[in-house]
């Protein structure tokens, strides 16, 4: 049986809606104005992507809004996905919650932000402790009876919370953080999703643009980005990352390969692995995702990566 995310995309690769929201606040990577983005999101499905995901905490609704503003008159030909669980108050300040309650109104105004009657993947974005994960999934289990979701995935989880999650509804698709520094889904959670059929996406591909090169030490982000305030990112050591790239460059050089091909190169070449979740700002980001799809590394030259990478961060 073919994993429902390989069935709905010729090309490995998924939209990242959160980079085109940033000036609305939350999980953003800078300005880009509606009619950019809008342009940009008919750009990705001129060239072939069918995925597009999407969250209410990515520009506080912002980046919903514009995804159900380019889709509006196309809905039927794309895939949509959204997710419930990181929400936040009147002060704009972010929690995270999968009470039923809060899982019903972020799945409603959803619905009302992307201008449709339903959404082909809805997924628990975080695991709460203090919420079963099988509280939530009734909720979604009741809304795919009832049309509003085609589809029920989790994200950010692990096989304890799948196996009671299925206690409840059929889980067809699994997003997690994997990448050349974020690759522990291999050990438990790739055998589970295997045997039970269910697609894997990728998110943090790029590693938030340290694999391609576009992040360093150096680097300075603008208000809107949250790198610039995001305690997740200020307090993270990415020390190590960045030393193991520097010893990876001379590599890709010599080897004739880009930041980007190596980013995507490693993520695909692991067959567990349904679609590479990646954002683009701008045309020209968007155009080297599909170019670099015709030119990635093979598993020597990863091997190799992969043992300069796993060097640095012992």
């Amino acid at each position: 049986m073919t994993q429902l995310l390989k069935s709905i995309s010729k090309i490995p690769l998924a939209f990242g809606g959160a980079a085109i929201s940033g000036e609305g606040g939350g999980y953003g990577f800078g300005d880009i104005t509606e009619e950019d983005s809008i342009k940009l999101l008919n750009m990705a499905f001129d060239l072939g992507m069918r995925i597009f995901d999407t969250a209410p905490i990515y520009g506080f609704g912002l980046s919903e809004v514009r995804m159900g503003k380019a889709f509006r008159q196309m809905r039927d030909n794309v895939f949509l996905v959204s997710k419930s669980g990181v929400t936040w108050g009147d002060n704009k300040r972010v929690d995270m919650s999968n009470e039923p309650a809060v899982t019903t109104r972020m799945l409603e105004q959803s619905l009302r932000d992307l201008q449709t009657d339903y959404i082909d993947l809805y997924m628990i974005h975080w695991p709460d402790s203090r919420v079963d994960i099988r509280r939530p999934l009734e909720v979604l289990a009741k809304a795919k009876a009832q049309g509003k979701i085609k589809h029920i995935g989790l994200c950010n989880t692990n096989v304890e919370e799948l196996e009671k999650a299925l206690e409840i509804d059929r889980i067809e698709v699994v997003q997690s953080e994997f990448n050349l520094f974020q690759h522990e889904a291999t050990e438990k959670l790739f055998p589970y999703l295997k045997k039970n059929n269910i697609s894997f996406m990728s998110w943090g591909t790029l590693d938030k643009g340290i694999i391609t090169g576009r992040v360093d030490e150096k680097r300075k982000f603008e208000e809107s980005d949250c790198r610039s305030w995001a305690p997740w990112w200020k307090n993270a050591d990415n020390k190590s990352k960045f030393e193991a790239m520097k010893k990876i460059w001379p590599l890709l050089d010599k080897h004739n390969y880009s930041g980007l091909e190596l980013a995507l190169g490693y993520n695909l070449n692991f067959p567990d692995l349904s679609v590479a979740l990646c954002g683009a700002k701008n045309p020209e980001q968007l155009l080297s995702l599909f170019k670099a799809l015709d030119h990635l590394p093979g598993k020597d030259f990863l091997s190799e990566v992969q043992e300069l990478a796993k060097t640095e961060q012992k």
